[in-house]
């Protein structure tokens, strides 16, 4: 079914049917998560529903609400960054990714709202936090705006500065090893956003850091800036 559909299907339910739904049709347990779902839900579900699920320990409805809160801050809810900021933190990948996906969604419609989210985010003392900066910005259909290509480069030198402060022996955290792998592919999508800026902040990133060193080399195998190098 496309999203549409899906939105539809949704907004023809009862809400106590929602739930069932949801989980019927989230595609798990499986290798892929039915991520056409998600968006609609994002799309239409209450607020009251979305509050719920993102307290839910099952992962799939705690994703759909996770990204309906984006839509809850672009109608005007900013005490939704605080609980998105929360929920970039989680312990479930699928949520951090949905924080992610609302973040963009912000984007979309509000490419000021998402540059304050962004640097909110990188600068934060949590690597997971700071990864989900990253993640959120270096979208490609996010990055015809110059101000928020220049912004993603930014996010990426704010990350790597966050990953070359963290001590060596808190290099091997699960937090800090998700924030060196996303900085391994950000950094070519925020160069080909904006390459002159971008090739220049890339060439200076500093590899005498061994994990800077991994994240240069890793982004040097990305198609998109093979293209430009």
């Amino acid at each position: 079914m496309k999203r549409a559909e899906y939105a539809d299907a949704l907004r023809a339910l009862p809400s106590d049917q929602l739930t069932a739904y949801l989980t019927a049709n989230s595609g798990l347990p499986g290798p892929r998560s039915n991520l056409t779902l998600l968006d609609a839900a994002g799309d239409v579900l209450p607020r009251s529903l979305a509050l719920t699920f993102v307290e839910d320990p099952d992962e799939y409805l705690a994703s759909c609400g996770t990204v309906a809160l984006g839509q809850l801050l672009l109608e005007g809810d900013r005490g939704m960054i605080a609980r998105l900021t929360a929920l970039a933190a989680d312990a479930r990948w699928r949520v951090r990714e949905s924080v992610a996906i609302a973040a963009q969604r912000v984007g979309d419609q509000d490419p000021p709202l998402l540059r304050e989210l962004v640097a909110a985010w990188t600068s934060d003392p949590d690597p997971l936090v700071v990864r989900a900066g990253i993640a959120a910005v270096c979208e490609p259909r996010l990055l015809a705006d110059p101000a928020t290509a220049a912004a993603a480069i930014a996010a990426c030198q704010a990350a790597t500065a966050h990953l070359m402060a963290t001590p060596t022996e808190r290099r091997r955290d699960a937090g800090v090893r998700t924030l060196r792998q996303g900085l391994g592919y950000c950094w070519s999508v925020a160069v080909a956003g904006d390459p002159t800026r971008g090739l220049a902040a890339f060439a200076a990133l500093d590899t005498s850091d061994p994990d800077v060193a991994w994240v240069v080399a890793e982004n040097r195998k990305k198609k998109r800036l093979i293209a430009l190098l």
